[in-house]
């Protein structure tokens, strides 16, 4: 693996020994190891009561309740969450974009999370969406001992999805760190994400150059996927068509993490290097000082 890959994860080590990994704001601990959500789920810890629905499972009916009021309702339990990460890294081209740092934020924000699940007692596995996504090597172990990180992948992270979906652990937490600029509807990367997790982070991690269009006039683009050149032509109307293009694209984003119950930040690549300043993601609750 690139020496320099090594450097820039210890770099977030570094920075992770700082923070811990929140749990998610509706979960209570238990001395068992695992977490209990506060949405109702399939364990044995009895939560609450409701009326009965069509369709629910008959099993779930209280018959005392119903010996007692005629009423029929339904158990409801809590749902165990297991206290462990599943990491997935965007390995496509576009994540090593050239003369940025993108590639050197990356890293370090996913040596971050490792840590940070470290710190909270939570178990780690670390994942690398290329053609499928897949294990990294070592990558339940710390970031300065993972081998194997490339990006080179010349497709998107949703092709990695759809292609093969990974088997995530049960009732844990996923975070996705993409740039997430590529084309597709966001609900089915986040589909694959969010099944059977009881919490889901999205964390942008976007160049100074993907947010601040190129200065005006003629350049030469090239794709950092396909190896595409293109000459294009930059003034103020498709400066603003550029910023205007991106705002929908993370409003999207946002809309759709939304409706699946995940938590999406975006991260400049320079200037989170310039400190390691992680508030938002402290505000956020994804992480807590620690």
């Amino acid at each position: 693996m690139n020496e320099s890959y090594r450097q820039f994860l210890s770099a977030g080590e570094r920075a992770g020994m700082r923070y811990a990994l929140a749990a998610p704001p509706y979960a209570a601990t238990r001395a068992a190891g695992v977490q209990l959500a506060n949405r109702a789920g399939a364990s044995l810890e009895f939560k609450d009561h409701r009326d009965y629905q069509p369709g629910d499972d008959l099993r779930r009916i209280d018959w005392h309740v119903y010996a007692r009021s005629d009423q029929l309702t339904i158990k409801l339990f809590r749902e165990e969450v297991a206290p462990h990460l599943d990491l997935v890294i965007d390995g496509s081209r576009s994540m090593a974009l050239e003369e940025t740092a993108k590639l050197e934020a990356v890293l370090g924000m996913a040596a971050v999370f490792a840590v940070a699940a470290d710190n909270a007692g939570f178990t780690h596995t670390t994942w690398l969406a290329g053609e499928v996504i897949r294990p990294v090597d070592n990558g339940t172990g710390p970031p300065s001992a993972w081998w194997g990180l490339g990006f080179d992948y010349t497709g998107t992270p949703g092709e990695s999805f759809e292609r093969l979906p990974p088997s995530w652990r049960s009732l844990g937490l996923r975070v996705f760190l993409s740039d997430l600029l590529y084309p597709g509807e966001p609900l089915r990367t986040l589909s694959h994400l969010s099944d059977s997790a009881v919490s889901v982070v999205v964390v942008q991690v976007l160049a100074g150059a993907d947010v601040n269009p190129p200065e005006r006039g003629n350049i030469r683009l090239l794709d950092s996927e396909t190896d595409e050149l293109q000459e294009v032509f930059i003034d103020a109307t498709a400066e603003r068509d550029y910023r205007d293009a991106l705002a929908r694209h993370q409003e999207n984003w946002h809309r759709d993490c939304r409706q699946v119950g995940a938590v999406m930040n975006t991260l400049v690549a320079e200037e989170l290097l310039g400190g390691w300043n992680l508030e938002a993601l402290v505000a956020s609750e994804v992480l807590e000082v620690a």
